[in-house]
């Protein structure tokens, strides 16, 4: 049976490959996608962008009880989302934090973290790479899980 990995995406990344090239890059979502597909083209992935905090807690709750990992990249909500972190600590799948830039060597309020405590792992600043990171971070768990 194919893996399956959720990939979301929270504020301002539907704009990846647009918004601050010097700090997110070049490449687009859709890019980062067909990269991570070729890559590994047995992966069943699922992706979801969303602007609002209310949709990536549904998506947590719809895909944290099934399939092998939740890639999650939440934006800005990282740092301001007690709701969201919650909903984290409710799924049984793996969750891996993903951050394009280095949060800890930015802006003050970016270097705190909501979220990496209730996350199984964390990938930051690795560009967009990190999502590629993430997935074979969660392959990999899932094949030492089934030995």
């Amino acid at each position: 049976m194919a893996m399956r990995i959720v990939i979301l995406n929270g504020p301002n990344l539907n704009l990846l490959g647009k918004r601050e090239p010097a700090i997110y890059g070049t490449r687009s979502m859709e890019q980062v996608l067909l990269d991570i597909q070729r890559t590994y083209p047995e992966l069943y992935l699922e992706y979801h962008q969303s602007n609002h905090e209310g949709d990536l807690i549904d998506w947590l709750q719809a895909y944290g009880n099934e399939g092998n990992g939740i890639v999650l990249n939440a934006g800005g909500y990282t740092h301001t989302s007690v709701a969201l972190r919650d909903a984290i600590a409710c799924t049984v799948v793996p969750v891996v934090e993903v951050h394009i830039s280095d949060i800890t060597t930015r802006e003050p309020f970016r270097r705190v973290s909501l979220l990496t405590d209730v996350c199984a792992h964390s990938i930051i600043g690795h560009g967009v790479d990190g999502y590629l990171h993430a997935i074979e971070w969660i392959m990999k768990k899932n094949n030492n899980k089934a030995k």
